[in-house]
Parts: C-alpha cells; sequence; structure tokens
C-alpha cells in the first residue's frame, strides 16, 4: 500500500486524476445534503435553467417572455457563458460551480424546488438526486447534429473505472426528455444516451430561429460591418475546427494561413474560431493583419455564421446549423483515419458531409477559386438534421411547457424571490 501511495505522488497525471477524483466525490457528496435538505420544501412554480452554453436557454427564455409566462426562471450559469447572459433581464441569476459555497447552496435551493430543470450540458450532481414525481429535466443539448461519438458511445468510455460508468449511466437516467431537431439526431441520443423514444421532445432547437429571421440577420450583419469596418469589401471565410484531445499542449493550426493570403487575401478575409486556450498562444492576426482575425474567444457563434460566406471546419457540429444557411462548407479532414480511431465518428461521416472532403490546404484554394459547392446537397442535409428546426422551436418548447403543465392562463407574474 505504501509502494502504492508513493507512486501516485510521483505520477503527476495519475496524482491529478485521483486528486480530481477526490474532490468529484466531495462535490457530489455536499451537493446531496443541501439538496435533501431542500427537498423537503414545496414545488414552486419555477424553470431552473443549467447552462453551459447559453444560446439555446437564452433563446427559450426569451420566447417564455414574449408568451407572458407565468414561472419564475433562474438561470444557473458556467463561466463560459457569462458574457452571454450580461443583458438579459428579468431573471435570477446564479454562478453554478463555482468556489462560492453560497451561491452553490443558492444554487441547489432552485433545483430542488423548480418545476422544470433545463440543461444544456452533462452534469454530474444528477446521478446523486432523485427529482420528485411531478418535476421535469429537459435536456436542451447545445448540438444540433453530431458527427463525433460522445456519451455511451465515446470510446473512453469504455476505458473508465466502473465508479465512473454508473455515475454517467445516473445521469442520462434523470432526462426525462431531450429536446431533438431531427429524427437523426434523435436515434444518435438514444444510443448515446441510452434512453428510449418515449424521452425525445422533437419541438425543434431553440438558437435555430434566428437563422430564419431575416430582419435580425440583416441587423446582426450590419452592426458587424460598424464594428468591423475593414471586412466591408472582404468576403469572410470562417475556420472552426473541433478541439482535439491534448491540444493544448501540442497545438499545430494545419491550415497554411501563408498560403491562403498569397492565393485569396484580396478577396477573402480570415475568421479563426479556435479552443480560446490555444489560440491566445499564438499572433496570427499580428503576422496576417489584415487578413486572419481571431475570434476564438467571441460567445456568440451563431452570430459569427451569419456572416460568414463560408465555412471551413472538420467534424464539429457547427455545419448542422450553418447549412440553414445554405452557404458552402468545406471539410478540412487532414487526420480523419486517426480521429475516427481515437475519437470515434457516427457511421456514413463521407456519405454525410454536405461538403468537398478535403485533405490540404491547397484543395481548399482550388475549390474557393472554381467555387465547386453543390447547394442542393446543403439544402437536402439542413431539411433532414433541421426537421423540426423551422424557425419556431422556441415557441413550440413553450407550449409543452404550457400543454404538460396545465398553466391555463398566460398572465403577467413577477414573483422573483430573493433566495
Amino acid at each position: 500500500m505504501k509502494i502504492n501511495i508513493i507512486k501516485i505522488f510521483n505520477d503527476k497525471d495519475l496524482c491529478g486524476m485521483v486528486m480530481r477524483n477526490l474532490l468529484i466525490k466531495m462535490y457530489l457528496c455536499f451537493f446531496k445534503i443541501f439538496y435533501y435538505i431542500f427537498y423537503l420544501l414545496p414545488i414552486r412554480k419555477k424553470v431552473t435553467f443549467i447552462t453551459t452554453f447559453g444560446d439555446n436557454c437564452v433563446a427559450l427564455f426569451e420566447e417564455m417572455k414574449k408568451q407572458n409566462f407565468t414561472y419564475q426562471t433562474v438561470f444557473l450559469y458556467k463561466k463560459s457563458c457569462e458574457k452571454q447572459l450580461e443583458n438579459i433581464k428579468g431573471t435570477k441569476k446564479i454562478r453554478f460551480e463555482s468556489v462560492n459555497l453560497i451561491n452553490e447552496i443558492r444554487s441547489i435551493f432552485h433545483i430542488a424546488t423548480s418545476r422544470y430543470i433545463i440543461i444544456d450540458n452533462y452534469f454530474g450532481f444528477l446521478s446523486t438526486i432523485h427529482f420528485k414525481k411531478n418535476v421535469e429535466c429537459i435536456q436542451l443539448w447545445h448540438a444540433v447534429g453530431a458527427f463525433k461519438k460522445f456519451g455511451l458511445k465515446d470510446h473512453t468510455f469504455e476505458d473508465r473505472p466502473i465508479s465512473d460508468k454508473k455515475r454517467i449511466l445516473k445521469v442520462y437516467k434523470q432526462f426525462h426528455k431531450i429536446v431533438v431537431g431531427s429524427d437523426k439526431m434523435a436515434a444518435i441520443f438514444m444510443a448515446a444516451f441510452n434512453v428510449d423514444r418515449k424521452n425525445i421532445l422533437p419541438t425543434g432547437i431553440p438558437r435555430t430561429d434566428l437563422f430564419f429571421d431575416d430582419m435580425k440577420k440583416r441587423t446582426i450583419a450590419f452592426d458587424w460591418l460598424k464594428d468591423y469596418p475593414t471586412l466591408e469589401n472582404k468576403k469572410i471565410i470562417m475556420y472552426a475546427p473541433t478541439f482535439r484531445d491534448n491540444e493544448l499542449k501540442n497545438f499545430k493550426l494545419h491550415l497554411d494561413l501563408f498560403l491562403l493570403q498569397k492565393k485569396l487575401g484580396e478577396e477573402y478575409a480570415i475568421i479563426l474560431k479556435l479552443h480560446p486556450a490555444i489560440s491566445n498562444e499564438k499572433n496570427y492576426v499580428e503576422k496576417y493583419p489584415g487578413f486572419v482575425y481571431d475570434f476564438s474567444s467571441y460567445k456568440d457563434v451563431n452570430k459569427l455564421l451569419i456572416i460568414t460566406d463560408i465555412l471551413i471546419t472538420d467534424y464539429s457540429s457547427i455545419p448542422f446549423e450553418y447549412a440553414l444557411l445554405n452557404r458552402p462548407i468545406i471539410f478540412f479532414t487532414y487526420d480523419l483515419a486517426k480521429y475516427r480511431n481515437d475519437r470515434g465518428l457516427w457511421e456514413g461521416f463521407e456519405q454525410t458531409i454536405p461538403g468537398p472532403n478535403v485533405s490540404s490546404t491547397s484543395e481548399i484554394i482550388s475549390i474557393i477559386k472554381e467555387q465547386d459547392y453543390d447547394f442542393q446537397q446543403i439544402s437536402e442535409f439542413a431539411l433532414e438534421w433541421n426537421k423540426y428546426s423551422q424557425g419556431n422551436s422556441s415557441e413550440k418548447l413553450v407550449e409543452y411547457l404550457l400543454d404538460n403543465d396545465g398553466i391555463g392562463n398566460k398572465k403577467n407574474s413577477n414573483i422573483y424571490d430573493e433566495t
């Protein structure tokens, strides 16, 4: 036993993993104790959003206000979406899963006393609790579609300790409903989360409503040019690759910016949407002034998509909503075989993607110069993956909450407690 302890402390990665698991267990124990204290209190007419990404929850909340939804609302938010919630009014906002114990206790109170819990990510605390019979937990997942495997189908799941597997399965069992925009995504969720068809809620994805609102899109484009007038006469190419494991330590930009500027610099500009932690270490903007713009820390991806003329990506979920604009998408999959083996992709990736599949910058340049795009393919892809997302997804989801709850009237209510 003594040898094992010494080994743990000498191995930084192993030591970090042990400490991480210990902290998780301590936090979950803390959460469980306070949850079951507040569990004794009655359920209130309250919707609690627990969000990492923000956009779907904000779109739904705005529709609730529009329909004069009578419930109190609370946002429990992670730091990653803090800026997106800055201008949201008429709701309580509490930083969630932070070192602030008072905020954690307040958050647990709201979770334990809400009629609806709406989440947009995986949250481990769900493995430690049980909801009351009339409480509903709705998973408003952050991705419209998926190329890469996740959940139970993630390659790493099988390598996890049994205790981790049990905890993950408990979390998935808490999803009473999972909102989807298509039957294809419903099938993926059923496999990834081990849920039944009865758990699927096909009301569409709230944040896609923006792509059907021409006035909002024009306003976004107009405001964009006011902030970045140097881009007025440029066509925008956005490069938004998915994050790969270990990139924080060994990141390499495989897109040849020098060649792109040489061949396309007069007509186009490049927007980079990388993982913020890796992009900030590179001086792409200084190296390619007037051609490269780094928006990796920009939180509202939908606004970036609105002003983008050509999207370059790989295994990211971004194409599923961008396709609604019926604009060109190029898939830069320079590591396809390795990524499929290491991370895992759902069946038929090459047959599913609505655009050219390339492995070099020179191929990208050729496609852009020749404008070799199949817009019919993009349109069919958009329709297939956004079958239920047709501009009124937020409205349909609010109607579900109203109908499911039997509220009846929709009169204004300003009941906000100060807990």
